[in-house]
């Protein structure tokens, strides 16, 4: 059943809409955490660099397929606001359309240019079989993926994010168990990890799909019609969507490019990288799920035109992600060497990874502000301002900053991983200039700033 943000506390609203969203978040990233802690406990380096870069790869295509969703999640957010029933099943089956589509072609194309992926990220010769076996089975999952995270971006959009949790937490247990199945029992190596991860969510899908048949008092009622092509409402689907997935798949190129320069510093440092990387993405949850629980509460409010309970709504998000942001960073700059002895126990590859993480963690700190401003904007249609800002960012600090520390400093990690915070001080900066900048000229809250 739909929740209703417009009214009550928006800090308990927003407590409990995001908890349940990080523990999915948690579950899911976990996937990747148990897949690289497995495979480190039965295989070396190679095994471990194939992983880690597959997974990587997996994972910014995910990112960009939820971005997209991310127009569906907005405007479903502001139809229930609306109380719009008729709005709200167009946008879920053009959606269903929309995705089959999108996940068909995808992996058609991906399939195809496998080899080219893997030369331009620079896969360590030890490791290319297994990352190309990886990559190949989780491209043709692809279909499978995409369609779990639509269908919690339709959960989350009508305000009910405990579903997807559920779904996420028993697929999450059965990965583990395929994991050590595959990987501990039939040594797959690289190949049994993707495996255990494509079944898993397979079983995700499934159970989704049950609930959505037994679910009872859901505004949404979907009709034949529904799934008919609607150019207005794809166009505003891929209005806010396209945007926020072309801003999610710059971060990720930008990390994947960074991935490569560590890459061809050799096996161990890509090995090193690769495990931060996979540390950083689990603590950056927490931004991540305010991120989204933002956009929903405040895309609610918004349709129901109550847009200082939508700035209200940033503000606590700000304090929980930066505060939590805080004590992350401490944690990890106190204690690098227990971290990656979580993963390995290769000397050289954590004496690599603690100089990496040191400087990394210091984004944990920062990153929190702009994902919640980008959040916001979301909420309000505006989601290019998130697009722009990472775009600058990305371009002109993040990957430039990484290349120039690996080759000015090459005997350490450690300037390298300042390259990502160094980058978030300026998408973030952007964020809160661009807000005070329409808050002073009576832009925000304004009808046609929805528009």
């Amino acid at each position: 059943m739909e929740k209703n943000f417009t009214k009550g506390s928006i800090l308990r609203a927003l407590v409990a809409f995001s908890i349940p969203y990080l523990l999915s978040c948690f579950l899911q990233t976990f996937y990747g955490m148990a897949d690289l802690y497995v495979t480190g406990q039965y295989n070396g380096a190679a095994a471990i660099s194939a992983v880690s870069i597959g997974s990587q790869v997996m994972h910014m295509i995910t990112v960009v397929i939820v971005g997209l969703a991310m127009g569906t999640t907005v405007l479903l957010g502001q139809a229930v606001g609306e109380k719009n029933k008729g709005k709200a099943g167009k946008l879920v089956g053009n959606t269903v359309v929309l995705f089959l589509a999108v996940s068909l072609i995808s992996t058609g194309i991906l399939l195809l240019v496998i080899q080219q992926i893997m030369e331009w990220v620079s896969v360590p010769k030890e490791a290319l079989g297994q990352t190309r076996e990886y990559l190949t089975i989780c491209f043709l999952g692809i279909p499978i993926i995409t369609a779990y995270n639509i269908l919690s971006c339709i959960f989350r959009g009508m305000g009910d994010s405990k579903s997807p949790m559920y779904f996420v937490a028993a697929a999450c247990v059965l990965n583990i168990l395929l994991d050590f199945a595959f990987i501990g029992g039939l040594h797959m190596g690289a190949a049994g990890a993707a495996w255990g991860t494509v079944l898993s969510q397979t079983a995700s899908v499934v159970l989704a799909f049950l609930a959505i048949r037994k679910k009872k008092g859901m505004m949404l009622k979907l009709k034949k019609q529904d799934f008919v092509p609607d150019r207005p409402t794809l166009g505003s689907i891929l209005k806010i969507g396209v945007p926020v997935a072309c801003q999610d798949g710059f971060i990720q190129i930008s990390f994947l490019l960074i991935t490569v320069i560590a890459n061809q510093r050799g096996v161990v440092a890509a090995a090193g990288v690769g495990i931060v990387e996979k540390v950083i993405s689990f603590l950056f949850l927490v931004p991540s799920a305010m991120l989204s629980s933002i956009s929903a509460i405040a895309a609610q409010n918004i349709g129901a035109g109550k847009h200082e309970r939508a700035e209200k709504t940033l503000g606590y998000g700000l304090v929980l992600s930066v505060s939590f942001g805080i004590l992350a960073a401490g944690a990890c700059i106190l204690a690098p060497e227990a971290v990656l002895k979580l993963f390995s126990q290769d000397k050289n590859i954590i004496v690599m990874g603690s100089q990496y993480l040191k400087a990394y963690a210091l984004d944990c700190a920062i990153a929190g502000v702009h994902f919640c401003f980008s959040g916001y904007f979301c909420a309000y249609g505006r989601s290019a301002v998130s697009f722009l800002h990472n775009l600058i960012s990305a371009v002109c600090v993040r990957v430039p900053g990484a290349y120039l520390a690996a080759l000015y400093f090459p005997d350490t990690l450690y300037p390298m991983g300042l390259a990502a915070p160094a980058g978030s001080l300026v998408s973030s900066a952007i964020c809160i200039f661009v807000f005070f900048h329409w808050k002073r000229k009576g832009i925000l809250g304004q009808k046609r700033f929805q528009e």
